[in-house]
Parts: structure tokens; C-alpha cells; sequence
């Protein structure tokens, strides 16, 4: 067991090491300056194209452009929401969080990139169901001799789903019911497996008709129980900001270490949460936009980039806000680490994000933690799905 968990340790150090970080970042970079910040300056118009889209037209294909969008938030709205900020916070400090913005912020034009690709690009399967997303847009716009490509981002895909699309969000079930209403791990396996399994075998039209109810409830639920949390201590929001755009930049973490380290691990668990968490440039997103009903694909880019948008700089950002003013973070005045409010360093593991997290919500909400349960739950499975 301890050879098995080295090699995933090596294995997701090289993924997600620098070189990756820089080409995905770097991509974004690219495509923001080619658009001239056409994603950030058409964001109100994105969003009005959204709610025009509620209804599904007469255009090919085979879901509504919001539910489209919605089955993308799906895959990207989860537990990197909750565990993943407070896992860049404990590691890289508040600091992190500014990261976390760049990253979304040039993310927005990769993943309107992938949208326009993936509508551009799609087939028409032997049922009548359209499909598209990386490997159709290298097959049919790079040519045949990609082909092998391709294939190897299908291959690598379906490896992925198991792992972060499945693996870690049903672990992250598990251990809250366990921890909540001490159910037992076998039995919820078998329950996600059946309901995964329910929603699955209905296709795109029900993953997108299920995404469509369950994303924007669950986020807004989410959102408003962190609103509350913000609003009443509106006036410690500045100092919030102050402290993550100064950490930023002078590197300050939980872990300590030299400021130019502490600078260095800010932007490294800023990127990779980030990227982690809206998975702009992993591919995942466009497979769902090639089922928009449109024959516009720069319409459907301007939809999917707000997936980025709204799963980094909003959800994320009020995550971090809550954690912040809530005072869970502490600063020993004698090495400049961050503490936890009980004194003890922040530790570094899953289960100390969710611990961050529900600390962070239970300190102004007591019964806050239960609503953050079923949120976790609800994140995850539709991440799953």
C-alpha cells in the first residue's frame, strides 16, 4: 500500500507540477490577450445570453444552452468548492486565494475556447445524439494524422472520471455521512451507485434535465448560507481582502518556510486549486456544450465561460471570505505562521478542508455544518454525475 500511494504521489506531483500549471495558465494568457479580454468585457452579455437560454430552441441538438452549461457547472461546482479553498488556504495562505482569481480570470478565455470548439467540431452519433468535446475537435479540426491524440485524451478522460470525477467526490460523501449520521461507507456506495446509475442510463437529456434543477439550487443554497455569514460581519470584508491581497504577494503560509518559498507555494496552491476546481483546459466542460441546441458557436462560448466565473471568483471567493473573517485563521506573532483558531498549525489534508470549512460556518451558524453536509453531498454527486 505505501509503493501504491508513492507512485500516485509522484504521479500527481509531475501532473500537477509547475510545467503543467504554466502550460494551462499560459493557454489562458494566450487566448485572453488574442480575445483582447473579450471574456472578462462580454461577461453581462454572457449572462444575458444565458437566461435567454433557459428554453431549449428548435437549433440541432440535444439539451438547452443553460442546461449545457448547467451539466459543465455540474462536473466543476463540487467538493473543490469547499475542501479545495480551504486546502489552498491551510497550504499557501490567503494569499492563495488572489491565485485562485488570476487563474479564473484567464481560465474564462480557455474555456470559452473549448465551448466554441466543441459546437464547431461535433458529430451526430449513430442514435441521433450529438457529441463532441476534445477528442472530436482534435480528430476533425487538426486532421487525421491527430487522430492518435485523440484517443489519448479519451483514454485519459475515462482514467480521470474514476479518480477526481468519482473516487475522490464519493470518498468525500462517505466521510460525511459517516461523520454526520454515522452511516456506514459500504451502504453509501451502494446508494450513489444506483442513483448515479438512475440518472445515467436516461443520457444527456436527463444528466442535463437533473443539472439544470440540482445546480442552481444547490449553489444558490450554498451561496446564501455564506451571504449571511458575510453580511454579518460586513465590516470585517476589507481587512478579508487586504490580508489576501498583501499575502499574496508577501508570501505568508500556513506551512512557514522563507518568504520567497511561502511566495512561491501562495501561487502554486492558488493555480492548481483553481484550475482543480473549474477545470478550465482539462476538457471535461465542452463534452457537455456539443449538446447545447444551438448553431451558434460563439453563443454557447460566451455561456461556457461563465462556468468559471461562477464556480472560482464567486462560490469559491465567498468559501475563502467565510474561512477568513470568521477568525479560524490565526497568526502566531513569533514565526508569522497561520494558525487554527485553537493554536495547533493547519494541517493539510481532505478532511481538514471540510473540518475548515464547517469550523468556519458552525463559529456564526451552529446548525450550519448540517446544511454544509448535505451540501458536500449534493456537490459531489453531481460532480459524479
Amino acid at each position: 500500500m505505501d509503493l501504491y500511494t508513492q507512485i500516485l504521489t509522484t504521479v500527481k506531483d509531475f501532473v500537477w507540477g509547475p510545467y503543467t500549471l504554466a502550460l494551462l495558465v499560459g493557454t489562458g494568457l494566450y487566448l485572453t490577450l488574442g480575445l483582447r479580454f473579450m471574456s472578462i468585457r462580454k461577461l453581462g452579455y454572457g449572462f444575458k445570453l444565458l437566461w435567454q437560454g433557459r428554453k431549449a430552441s428548435e437549433n440541432e441538438g440535444d439539451i438547452s444552452p443553460f442546461n449545457a452549461l448547467m451539466t459543465a457547472l455540474s462536473a466543476t461546482v463540487g467538493t473543490g468548492n469547499i475542501v479545495g479553498v480551504a486546502g489552498a488556504i491551510a497550504i499557501g495562505g490567503p494569499g492563495a486565494i488572489f491565485w485562485m482569481w488570476m487563474t479564473a480570470l484567464v481560465g474564462m478565455a480557455t474555456k470559452y475556447g473549448e465551448a466554441v470548439l466543441a459546437v464547431k467540431y461535433r458529430e451526430v452519433d449513430s442514435r441521433g445524439r450529438y457529441q463532441g468535446g476534445p477528442m472530436y475537435y482534435i480528430k476533425n479540426g487538426l486532421g487525421n494524422n491527430w487522430k492518435w491524440l485523440a484517443f489519448l485524451f479519451a483514454l485519459f478522460g475515462t482514467i480521470a472520471a474514476f479518480g477526481i470525477g468519482n473516487s475522490f467526490q464519493s470518498n468525500a460523501v462517505a466521510g460525511v455521512l459517516n461523520e454526520n449520521f454515522k452511516l456506514a461507507n459500504w451502504i453509501t456506495g451502494i446508494i450513489l451507485a444506483g442513483l448515479t446509475a438512475a440518472v445515467l442510463i436516461g443520457g444527456i437529456k436527463r444528466i442535463g434535465a437533473f443539472a439544470g434543477k440540482a445546480v442552481p439550487f444547490m449553489a444558490i443554497a450554498y451561496m446564501v448560507g455564506a451571504l449571511i455569514i458575510i453580511l454579518n460581519n460586513a465590516s470585517a470584508v476589507p481587512d478579508a481582502f487586504i490580508q489576501i491581497f498583501s499575502d499574496a504577494f508577501t508570501g505568508t503560509a500556513a506551512t512557514g518556510g522563507f518568504v520567497g518559498s511561502a511566495f512561491m507555494l501562495a501561487i502554486q496552491q492558488g493555480v492548481s486549486r483553481g484550475v482543480f476546481s473549474n477545470e478550465a483546459g482539462l476538457g471535461s466542460a465542452p463534452i457537455a456544450h456539443a449538446a447545447a441546441k444551438t448553431n451558434d458557436p460563439v453563443r454557447q462560448g460566451m455561456i461556457g465561460m461563465l462556468g468559471t466565473f461562477i464556480d472560482t471568483i464567486v462560490i469559491c471567493t465567498m468559501t475563502a471570505l467565510v474561512i477568513i473573517i470568521t477568525g479560524q485563521l490565526a497568526i502566531d506573532p513569533a514565526t508569522g505562521n497561520y494558525l487554527t483558531e485553537g493554536g495547533a498549525i493547519v494541517t493539510v489534508s481532505g478532511a481538514s478542508g471540510v473540518g475548515l470549512t464547517s469550523a468556519a460556518f458552525a463559529s456564526a451558524i451552529g446548525w450550519f455544518p448540517y446544511i454544509l453536509a448535505i451540501a458536500v453531498i449534493l456537490f459531489a454527486f453531481s460532480t459524479m454525475i
